[in-house]
């Protein structure tokens, strides 16, 4: 028999187990290789440690001037689309690129979709994260660019001084017009918006200022905020491209790329404010850059399974390697 204290060990790993051996759905996470001309790479795991390369291109990047895809960001809205957006140059671009799909195989025609036009200085438009928001049954869009002079630069250079900005649409026909989304007095990237309940938000973002480089988090009362009061950083420096996914546990992982490292790292949390680092429990695959979880029906990724490369053995890029 079972000792009391092995009982209550092994339980909270077995409801995990069952939880997600029930589930209808997998986890994808998207993922781009370097130079980034290549275009949209998937991941997938089961139960959102253990991350798998399907080694495919999905969508081969033909839009912005570059023609490169970067920091792919999906969300899948009410109707079983799938919404994608993505980084489509360095500098000198003023939108992003734009396509969906209904299995992530066909994809529609891609779209360069111009959000600072209005701003002639932009040096930039990076890492655009596409949310829903079902309470206003709207897309929120929100990416980091730099406008020379709009805002104390510190010790960053004018061209790399980001703020957050955002455009809403409920249909990717119509878009609002870019509005200033974040500025906490620093240069922030990456951001990821974070549904927990009714007027609860999280946003987590990563502070682009030298010397720190490292990711924070913030609270708010609609997924457009605001984010008031920034937090200490919950990561060390050098991190970037944070992607959260939740647990059925209700537990969140946050997995970021510590690229000095050249690793994936991940922390558990449940309440964004204590965090613990879980990176020796996970794999990700080599290669793998900045990309965003969400959800897919299983017989989604069986579908996908069979039109994949079979997967060759790969060294993984998080834990203590």
């Amino acid at each position: 028999m079972l000792n009391t204290k092995a009982v209550r060990f092994l339980a909270p790993l077995l409801g995990v187990a069952l939880l997600t051996a029930c589930s209808r759905d997998v986890y994808m996470f998207t993922s781009f290789h370097e130079p980034a001309n290549e275009g949209l790479r998937l991941l997938y795991s089961y139960d959102g440690y253990k991350w798998q390369d399907m080694n495919r291109i999905f969508l081969t990047p033909q839009v912005g001037p570059s023609k490169i895809m970067r920091d792919p960001s999906i969300a899948r809205g009410p109707d079983g689309t799938y919404h994608l957006v993505w980084t489509c140059g360095w500098k000198g671009d003023k939108g992003f690129g734009y396509a969906s799909s209904k299995d992530l195989v066909h994809w529609s025609a891609q779209r360069f979709i111009d959000v600072m036009g209005h701003e002639p200085t932009t040096v930039n438009v990076w890492a655009p994260e596409i949310f829903y928001d079902a309470p206003t049954q709207q897309y929120l869009i929100v990416w980091a660019s730099t406008i020379p002079l709009r805002f104390p630069r510190g010790i960053e250079d004018e061209d790399n001084n980001h703020r957050l900005y955002y455009t809403t649409t409920k249909d990717f026909q119509a878009f609002t017009p870019a509005k200033l989304f974040l500025d906490p007095g620093w240069s922030a990237i990456d951001a990821v918006v974070v549904p927990r309940g009714p007027q609860d938000y999280v946003l987590v973002v990563k502070d682009n200022t030298r010397p720190m480089r490292n990711i924070k988090v913030a609270f708010g009362p609609s997924a457009l905020g605001p984010f008031p009061e920034v937090s200490a950083p919950f990561t060390g420096n050098f991190t970037e491209g944070p992607s959260v996914l939740a647990l059925p546990t209700k537990e969140w992982l946050i997995y970021y790329d510590a690229y000095k490292e050249k690793r994936y790292g991940v922390m558990k949390t449940a309440d964004f404010k204590s965090f613990t680092d879980v990176s020796a429990q996970t794999s990700v695959p080599q290669g793998h850059k900045h990309g965003t979880v969400f959800r897919a029906p299983r017989k989604t990724l069986k579908t996908l399974l069979r039109g994949a490369p079979a997967a060759p053995a790969t060294t993984t890029t998080s834990g203590n390697q």
